[in-house]
């Protein structure tokens, strides 16, 4: 009788223990994988920045200074040029970026009213290499690690 209820006690806690006996690497696997799920992984923690931009600033401020930065230095590269724009296209051009670990600007997309191809054919590449020659860039981090970071920027061409 004794032994009975050795075994059943044993069964017993064998049943209600099993974490027990699960590794130590394996209860860490599954926390990390939790804790990925959890990660907004289409939100960055701190936007790029360039040195003029506060590292400091709210994440709101991060993101206005780096745009900020972003639009000047085009608008510069675009001011030594002379364009005319008739006035029945659109003038609002949308840039779509990838910003990488290492900081540097790939350009994805470059929409654009057609007519500004007919009438400034080498847009894409004055705006291709304003991206290029821009000042160093530190990357966005997530969790404290450098991740690339896709942007959407329009740039409004006035004429006059």
């Amino acid at each position: 009788m004794a032994m009975q209820r050795i075994t059943i006690l044993v069964l017993l806690c064998l049943m209600t223990s099993c974490d027990l006996f699960t590794s130590t690497d394996k209860k860490t696997q599954e926390l990390v994988n939790k804790e990925l799920l959890e990660i907004d992984w289409n939100d960055v923690d701190s936007y790029p920045l360039f040195e003029t931009c506060d590292e400091n600033m709210t994440k709101t401020g991060q993101r206005e200074c780096f745009e900020n930065e972003l639009l000047k230095h085009c608008a510069e590269t675009l001011n030594e040029f002379d364009f005319v724009l008739e006035s029945d296209i659109n003038p609002t051009v949308i840039v779509d970026f990838l910003v990488d670990k290492d900081g540097r600007i790939d350009i994805i997309d470059i929409e654009k009213d057609s007519a500004i191809n007919k009438q400034m054919p080498e847009f894409d590449g004055i705006i291709r290499q304003s991206l290029k020659n821009m000042p160093s860039l530190a990357p966005a981090l997530k969790r404290g690690i450098p991740v690339k970071a896709k942007f959407r920027i329009p740039i409004v061409l006035k004429s006059g």
